[in-house]
């Protein structure tokens, strides 16, 4: 099975239309059976696209991998490597394309591995008459030789040596290049034969020639010079490889509308492995006859032969015939050829260069579009992680675990466990999971989660899982500052998206993704033992019944889409927790620093007016302290229980608007001297004092109201909030006034969750249900159908009444159910409570009056 489901299409716009056609039809299919399901749209939606999405990036694994392939492989090769490989696995134009790219590559790694042998090759022939010329030249100078003929013949030899070097090279360039165009005319071959002999004869080798021309009047169409050059080096190379007294044979025979030129050797011949290198540049193969040769004449040959439209090689010599054999096959009317093939020689090109007709390879692709996400997202969160097949099947079972615990049940156990679980695949996943704040993180989700086990209120348990949720995005993120925090949270979400192209790499390293129907097969049958033997043995056996109804979900057909629905949920959201602690983002800045303003009032200048403002409103409270309640309600109309309502919220509001103000002063006021920081300490100084100040109002005016008008949640949960944010105005003056607060965001993230988490630990409704209580037997007033609306938790203090009371608090209230997984603390002391002391029947309609005000 291939690792691209659609490996076996052919065009990429049909993978496109299939692609499509199955994302739809499946989210169709899903949203149908959640609708029939009774799931509610809030989590039937995501699930839907959700499915969608994965199953569109399942179909779409490799085909467009070739693609960031390329756009790798491309940066490899700009940096010289060219040995990188594109994976060859469909048939569409992307594949195509790929195999394109690995045709250049191949190409390109060929013309640089010549490149490099060229200029080894050149450097090494050309040091050795250039050794030879130097080592003459300083004898001379040196006096240790006489400047006779002698001496500057060979200095004259060696000289000639580098210029016939050169004169090839130049030769081999030009023809690269298309510079070097036949000028066909008539030419008679055993003439042009013989002036090569000739010319052979007077290197001075101890080699006789043999040469025959059949026709002997043969007369060819050929760049007279060119074929010159071809049988000239022919017949050097023949003459430097025959030993001593040797025959090279020469022989030119008609054959039809082309003839052939043979050259023959007594040497040792040419291994049929190496004939074709040996027409490479400098191919010569260790030659060691001594002859000089420059490792070009063959090469030279080859092009000569292809500039008239022919073919050169060695041939087997013969029975019994040893040396070597070379075999030129040429046209007797050569076709204009403006430029010679310059596949498998040397890719040189000079410049200046006309361009050739055969295209030179091409240069490395551009980079190909990258993938939505990639443009959304890649410029702070690159995606360069493995495939991880346990965190996959981690995420898979917790989802499986939830859809089995979580469905038709209240906050409890089956809850804990289904997030300890969550929370265990999460930290795997991480790669800073040794770092103390993400430790710390861990250790704070945990116990925001056990909340679950403590307390039936949902009002606080609900806020305390967000907290853990938020906690575990910023610690595996390792934000440092509020704007981290914030994007991390951001990041879960599109994590979804972001790492479907890890889910398909993931998906494809299933180690049975090659053997689908074995999996298939195995699954089934384990599935099928698994309910035949467990239902033969539920039927035999009732405790076995008992415990497989404890254990086993309910998977009738009106539950069974609901907990599909929340299976697919929770493994889609821990899986994207997971790849963001396996590749978590870069949330924080780079540090950069606002630039300071110019001049020290224009920060100070508002900073003052709102330490006046504040300073206005502390002598308004000095002067209702003083002044006693008699002064307030002569002076404004107001009790004082009127007056520390009406302020509260706007209080609030002004602490959390202090912490902005203290935050953009610290940013835009100049730190240069010590002047510009003492002024800084002391504005931001008065400013958080007076800040502490109308804190400490604040939670007395709510202190006041709430004797006068009830303790409600929404009144502790506000006290709760007003003090964590003088815990932060503390911090920031402790921190030095702003001026290193580099620690302050992360101990206002884990402030505000151990708030949270000591708030449910002190076990809020019962506290509200007690001061209410305390609040009736001294005032006589009590909100009775708001105590009777207040959790479990809550019911061991209200079970202290009696009478008619108690059943106005408590009366008809039912406990919790008895499953298992539903049970915890609040819920399991409440059932304790009303089995000691039964709170007996609802009180009669008109019985439970409020027995005093209670405003909001």
């Amino acid at each position: 099975m291939s690792s691209e489901p659609l490996a076996r299409v052919a065009s990429l716009k049909v993978k496109l239309g299939l692609l499509v056609a199955i994302s739809s039809t499946v989210a169709a299919v899903v949203a149908s059976l959640g609708n029939a399901g009774g799931v509610p749209v809030w989590l039937g939606i995501p699930v839907t696209i959700g499915l969608a999405l994965a199953l569109t990036q399942l179909l779409a694994v490799g085909m467009t991998s070739p693609l960031r392939q390329m756009t790798r492989a491309a940066r490899q090769m700009a940096r010289g490597d060219y040995d990188v490989r594109i994976a060859e696995t469909s048939r569409d134009e992307v594949g195509q394309l790929a195999r394109a790219f690995n045709t250049m590559a191949r190409d390109l790694a060929g013309v640089d591995r010549q490149r490099r042998e060229l200029v080894a090759n050149v450097s090494h022939e050309l040091r050795t008459p250039l050794a030879g010329l130097r080592a003459v030249l300083e004898n001379v100078v040196d006096g240790v030789a006489p400047q006779d003929p002698v001496a500057l013949g060979t200095a004259l030899a060696q000289a000639e040596r580098m210029s016939r070097l050169v004169d090839d090279l130049l030769d081999l360039a030009r023809v690269d290049a298309g510079k070097a165009p036949l000028a066909p005319r008539p030419v008679a071959v055993d003439g042009l034969i013989e002036a090569a002999v000739a010319e052979a004869r007077t290197s001075g080798r101890d080699v006789r020639y043999d040469v025959r021309v059949d026709p002997p009047a043969l007369v060819v169409t050929a760049d007279p010079a060119r074929l010159h050059q071809l049988v000239a080096n022919l017949l050097d190379n023949a003459s430097r490889h025959s030993p001593a007294g040797g025959t090279v044979a020469v022989e030119v025979t008609r054959r039809g509308d082309r003839y052939l030129v043979e050259v023959r050797d007594a040497g040792p011949g040419v291994d049929p492995a190496d004939r074709e290198r040996v027409f490479e540049p400098f191919g010569t193969l260790g030659d060691t006859s001594g002859g000089g040769g420059t490792g070009l004449g063959l090469a030279i040959a080859r092009w000569v032969s292809d500039l008239h439209g022919g073919a050169i090689g060695f041939a087997d010599p013969g029975p019994g015939a040893g040396g070597a054999r070379v075999v030129v096959d040429l046209p007797l009317e050569p076709s204009p050829r403006p430029s010679p093939p310059t596949s498998d020689r040397l890719q040189e090109q000079p410049v200046p260069a006309p361009p050739p007709v055969v295209p030179a390879p091409a240069p490395a692709p551009a980079a190909p579009p990258p993938p939505v996400a990639d443009d959304l997202l890649v410029g702070f969160w690159p995606d360069d992680v493995p495939a991880r097949v346990g965190l996959l099947a981690g995420a898979l079972g917790v989802g499986v675990l939830g859809g089995m615990l979580l469905p038709d049940r209240a906050l409890g156990l089956g809850t804990f466990l289904v997030l300890l679980a969550a929370g265990g695949v999460v930290l795997a996943a991480s790669r800073d999971r040794r770092d103390p704040f993400t430790l710390a993180c861990a250790g704070l989700c945990v116990l925001l989660a056990g909340t679950t086990l403590l307390r039936d209120a949902e009002w606080i348990v609900v806020p305390c899982l967000l907290a853990g949720a938020a906690l575990c995005v910023c610690g595996v993120t390792r934000g440092r500052t509020l704007g981290g925090f914030l994007v991390a949270g951001l990041m879960w979400p599109l994590a979804g998206l972001r790492g479907l192209p890890w889910l398909g790499r993931t998906l494809t390293a299933l180690p049975g993704l090659g053997h689908g129907m074995a999996m298939v097969r195995t699954a089934l049958w384990s599935l099928g033992g698994l309910v035949v033997f467990g239902a033969l043995f539920a039927s035999a056996d009732a405790l076995v019944a008992e415990w497989f109804d404890a254990v086993v979900p309910d998977l009738a057909r009106e539950t069974f889409a609901l907990r599909a629905f929340v299976s697919v949920a929770v493994a889609g959201t821990v899986l994207a927790a997971a790849y963001l602690a396996l590749n978590p983002p870069r949330v924080d800045g780079e540090g950069s620093r606002t630039s300071a303003v110019a001049r020290r009032y224009e920060w100070l200048v508002p900073v003052g007016f709102v330490v006046g403002v504040f300073a206005v409103f502390l002598a308004a409270q000095a002067t209702v302290a003083f002044g006693g309640h008699d002064y307030l309600r002569r002076t404004t109309g107001l009790t004082y229980a009127e007056y520390v309502h009406e302020g509260f919220a706007q209080l609030t509001i002004a602490t959390a608007l202090t912490l902005l103000v203290i935050w953009a002063a610290g940013r835009k006021a100049s730190r240069e001297t010590a002047s510009d920081r003492l002024w800084l300490r002391l504005a931001l100084g008065v400013l958080c004092v007076e800040t502490l100040v109308v804190v400490a109002s604040a939670l007395h005016r709510m202190q006041v109201y709430q004797e006068a008008y009830g303790f409600t949640r929404l009144r502790l949960l506000v006290d709760v909030f007003e003090g964590w944010l003088g815990l932060l105005v503390l911090a920031v003056l402790v921190s030095g006034v702003a001026l290193r607060s580099g620690w302050l965001p992360r101990f206002a993230l884990v402030s505000g969750a151990v708030a949270l988490l000591g708030l449910a630990l002190a076990n809020p409704d019962a506290w509200i249900a007690r001061h209410n209580l305390d609040r009736y037997a001294e005032t006589g007033r009590v909100d009775w159908t708001y105590l009777s609306g207040l959790s479990d938790d809550a019911v061991p203090v209200l079970t202290e009444l009696t009478g008619d009371e108690r059943r106005c608090a408590l009366g008809g209230r039912e406990t919790g159910g008895d499953d298992w997984l539903e049970w915890n603390l609040g819920r399991s002391r409440a059932t304790g409570a009303l089995d000691d002391h039964p709170a007996g029947p609802a009180a009669p309609v008109g019985a439970c009056v409020e027995a005093g005000p209670s405003r909001g």
